[in-house]
């Protein structure tokens, strides 16, 4: 045989080809440009997922880190701040060196020694730190022009701060000086008080106090000037309130009362407080910067101040300053109660984390089972023309990733956007797991889809396909760990869990998701059963159409399992989060109903005035306005000699006040059940108008009086020394009128004159205006409204913040539920229309083709929303007794009503899964108008592949 140099036959016309080997076309871009849109879905959905799995973290921390900002915000800086103290130098030194020890530069010595023995995250403010001597036993100052209340002499505290001129404004005059060297023995020093003391005090410009001396003359205080601080509410001035403002003392003995002041001297005058009796001492007080720390600072904030206050740095301070140096702070409480809450809220907040991250994770599985079913017979081709499971799977990885990678790192970016100033580690983490995920999801499934070489699989429906001893073993494996994380909540609760940390935490977390798991597992292994009985009855009815929705809804594909799974799962956690969210709105609105009695109390110590009920009747929005005497201080008591016991004695009309109680639901009665009754048991009035307690008052009790007197009759001796006597007629454990406290309510027409006039008037209304009741109320009473005591139960970002986080997670594991129903229907969407098209060349008619799709697509959703609605119950009652919903609700704030508990919402069950419903039958119907537009030739000429 001839040829040419090139190896091509002799004769052979045509173009010759290049020499050299030949370069295959890319896999990576060809797959690429072949599906661009499949490549654009996946990357917005892993664009999307990474964007909310990066913002959920960062949005805990934003949310975590503004609740400690407001817990540090509210305490005081008397609490706050870290406080250190000596007393006056050792009395071995001489007299120089104990002066020396209280001068300036002596105490700025110290000062810069405890500043350094601060550890991070514990940060001082420097500007609100401050440090001085003072006298720790105030003395009296018997000046005759000082305010005396009740004529004890006040008595005067003598305080030498630092920087007393960087953080006030003279008023008056002018600051106080220390001219020459201030000694012990100094007989006149220059002072300065706030413009508060200077009022309240009655000191001038000029004026003079005397201090008494020790083992010396008086010390004389000149008053120089009157100072205004520059920020009052700091910690400069707050650390010690007595040198901003005078506080007013009432002797326990005879009632008798004294003021309690500070007069600032000059930094340098401490010295002469070594020669009065008012015991000096030095202090440093560490403002700490409350700007700083975060959240998840707040162990290390917690060891910085432990070890200040008793650990090495207060060594390292005692060793630098004084021996006898001392430290005082609640700072750690107020710490601890931060991370009290946080503990309380944390799981709850867990619960709809892991719920929508599992339908999230769930979606981004089903959108790479699609992208392998629609590839199932090109993989094949490929393993069967000679390609290695490895080398298959590492293009397959190459190609997800160059989609995957760069959507998740524009998820992360949207995400550091959308939610600045917090941590980037979570986010980063999140994240990732995220594009990991989309990344290997796809590789993973053909690998198992591939694994032996074959050009032509089986059937995979579920009438074929029988559950292997692996999913056997797996689905026991789960049914374990749900079973386990329900026990450990419901027998510790969230409180011990978020007390608890670790993987615990975690599965307790779980628990609702491991819920819908199981029952969906459950129902993918039952659902077919039901069908195959209805199909034989179908069968014999007229038509085509419902016999053959049955027997294709029968025999649904095997994968069935991951949409149930996550429309279960996020039906459970939708229901699950609803009903977390409505038992915290219902414990607001029943501890502030409580706390108020009605939808608005006005009280006073004193009797109401006697018009005042008709002017609140006038004012708008008010519907009732029902009045009450309430003795708070009443002692019931069985025999004169017995000991009295304390309760609350409400003086009713017991039909406006038994209508009232009905409707409120807080202990409701009939008013026949206080009609008065006479001692011989005969009705009649009981003519208490003269206070003797001659008759007997029926009266209901709370159950502990209830238990302690029983239905015998009993003396009750109210405030104004007059006596009724009380039978108990019925027990309730609340009233409107009282809260917290045991109690008796009778009528009022049984008591005098004088303590039946109302103290209290409860109000009914829709729109209370809480302006306009103060100004018809005027002075000297309290007014309160039912909807300001709720909003005041919403204090804490942590609480807001863990309500909105919870919010968008069950919002988005439904809109992930959505989609991954959408994906279902769109994989089975080819099929289906080809299907429709070959019908309708047998005469089934547009009509009977929408209805076929919509029955065979309606037992799965019916499925998954009966499912989905009774698993959210199960899961419900399962975990309602280990699940406290007070820390969410009330933010630990002083609330009546006891522990808030998880109880179920129906709206949150029905609205989710008849949503369910509504979706797979609108997809269904816009299936068949769309098949129905593009007509029956066309489909059946691109049915080949499929």
């Amino acid at each position: 045989m001839t040829g040419t140099d090139d190896g091509t036959k002799a004769g052979t016309r045509g173009p010759a080809r290049a020499s050299g080997p030949r370069v295959p076309a890319p896999w990576v871009r060809t797959r690429l440009r072949a599906a661009p849109a499949a490549a654009l879905a996946l990357a917005l959905l892993v664009a999307l997922t990474a964007a909310l799995a990066a913002a959920f973290p960062r949005a805990v921390d934003r949310y975590e880190d503004a609740g400690l900002r407001r817990t540090l915000d509210d305490a005081s800086p008397r609490r706050t701040t870290v406080q250190f103290f000596a007393p006056r130098p050792d009395l071995e030194l001489s007299l120089g060196e104990g002066e020396n020890a209280l001068r300036e530069a002596a105490l700025r010595k110290g000062y810069d020694a405890v500043l350094a023995a601060v550890d991070k995250p514990l940060v001082a403010d420097r500007a609100q730190s401050s440090y001085g001597v003072r006298t720790s036993d105030p003395t009296d100052a018997s000046d005759s022009f000082l305010a005396r209340p009740s004529g004890l002499p006040p008595r005067v505290a003598l305080v030498a701060q630092n920087a007393l001129g960087a953080h006030s404004r003279p008023a008056s005059g002018r600051l106080p000086r220390a001219t020459d060297p201030v000694t012990a023995t100094t007989s006149e020093v220059e002072a300065a008080v706030t413009t508060d003391t200077a009022r309240t005090l009655h000191i001038k410009v000029g004026s003079v106090i005397h201090v008494p001396g020790l083992e010396r003359a008086p010390l004389a205080v000149r008053i120089t000037g009157i100072v205004a601080p520059r920020e009052p509410d700091g910690a400069y001035w707050m650390s010690t309130p007595l040198i901003r403002e005078p506080s007013l003392i009432q002797l326990p003995s005879d009632g008798g009362t004294y003021w309690i002041g500070a007069l600032l001297l000059a930094p340098d005058a401490g010295p002469v407080l070594l020669g009065t009796p008012g015991k000096p001492e030095r202090y440093w007080q560490v403002a700490p910067d409350t700007s700083g720390p975060t959240a998840h600072d707040v162990s290390g904030l917690a060891s910085a101040v432990a070890a200040l206050e008793s650990g090495p740095g207060l060594a390292r301070i005692r060793e630098r300053v004084d021996p006898l140096t001392d430290a005082t702070t609640d700072l750690d409480e107020v710490l601890s109660s931060f991370t009290e809450l946080r503990s309380g809220i944390a799981p709850l907040v867990a619960v709809a984390a892991f719920g929508a991250g599992t339908v999230a994770a769930v979606v981004v599985l089903m959108a790479s089972g699609l992208a392998a079913e629609r590839r199932r017979g090109e993989l094949a081709l490929v393993r069967a023309r000679g390609g290695s499971l490895p080398g298959v799977l590492g293009r397959l990885l190459a190609e997800t990733a160059v989609v995957a990678v760069p959507a998740g790192a524009l998820g992360l970016g949207a995400a550091l956007l959308a939610v600045p100033h917090a941590r980037l580690s979570s986010a980063v983490a999140a994240a990732l797991a995220v594009t990991v995920l989309a990344c290997v999801a796809l590789p993973v499934r053909a690998a198992f889809a591939h694994r032996a070489v074959r050009v032509h699989g089986g059937r995979e429906d579920i009438a074929s396909v029988r559950p292997s001893r692996r999913r056997t073993v797996a689905e026991l494996t789960v049914l374990v760990l749900a079973t386990a994380a329900v026990a450990a909540l419901r027998r510790g609760g969230t409180d011990d869990a978020g007390s608890s940390g670790g993987s615990g935490d975690q599965l307790v977390a779980l628990a609702p998701v491991l819920v819908g798991v199981i029952a969906a597992l459950v129902l993918v292994r039952l659902y077919p059963f039901p069908l195959r009985r209805l199909a034989g009855p179908a069968g014999r009815l007229r038509g085509v159409v419902a016999p053959l929705s049955l027997a294709r809804a029968g025999r649904t594909s095997a994968s069935t399992a991951l949409p149930l799974l996550a429309l279960l799962t996020a039906l459970t956690t939708a229901a699950f989060g609803g009903s977390v969210l409505a038992g915290v709105h219902t414990a607001r609105d029943h501890a502030a109903l409580l706390a108020t009695g009605a939808d608005g109390r006005i009280e006073a110590t004193h009797a109401l005035p006697t018009a005042l009920s008709g002017r609140i009747r006038d004012t708008r929005g008010v519907r009732e306005a029902v009045p009450v005497s309430v003795a708070y201080r009443a002692q019931a008591r069985r025999g004169s000699g017995t000991a009295g016991e304390t309760a609350a004695l409400v003086g009713v009309e017991p039909g406006p006040y038994g209508q009232l109680s009905r409707e409120l639901d807080l202990g409701g009665f009939p008013a026949r059940t206080l009609r008065a009754t006479g001692p011989d048991g005969s009705g009649g009035s009981s003519g208490g108008s003269s206070g003797r307690g001659k008759a007997v008052v029926p009266a209901i009790a709370s159950p502990s009086l209830a238990d302690r007197f029983g239905t015998a009759p009993f003396s009750v001796q109210l405030e104004d020394d007059s006596t009724v006597t009380v039978r108990i007629a019925a027990v309730r454990d609340v009233t409107p009128a009282v809260t917290d406290l045991d109690f008796l309510v009778v009528d009022r027409e049984a008591l005098t004159r004088r303590a039946a006039r109302p103290t209290a008037l409860l109000l009914t209304g829709g729109h209370l205006d809480g302006a306009a009741l103060r100004r018809a109320a005027g002075g000297g009473v309290d007014v309160r409204l039912r909807a300001e005591v709720r909003t005041a139960y919403v204090h804490s970002p942590l609480q807001s913040g863990a309500e909105r986080i919870y919010t968008a997670a069950v919002a988005a594991g439904a809109g992930y539920a959505v989609l991954a129903l959408l994906l279902a229907l769109v994989r089975a969407a080819p099929e289906r229309s080809a299907l429709l098209a070959r019908l309708r060349t047998m005469g089934l008619t547009r009509a009977q083709g929408r209805r076929l799709l919509v029955l065979e697509s309606l037992p799965q959703a019916l499925l998954a929303a009966v499912g989905g609605a009774l698993t959210g119950w199960a899961a419900i009652r399962l975990l309602a007794p280990g699940l406290d919903l007070t820390a969410i609700a009330v933010a630990g704030r002083p609330a009546p009503g006891g522990t808030a508990r998880l109880r179920t919402d129906a709206l949150s069950l029905l609205v989710p899964s008849l949503a369910v419903l509504l979706v797979a039958t609108g997809v269904a119907l816009a299936q068949a108008w769309w098949t129905g537009r593009r007509g029956s030739v066309r489909e059946l000429r691109a049915g080949d592949g499929r």
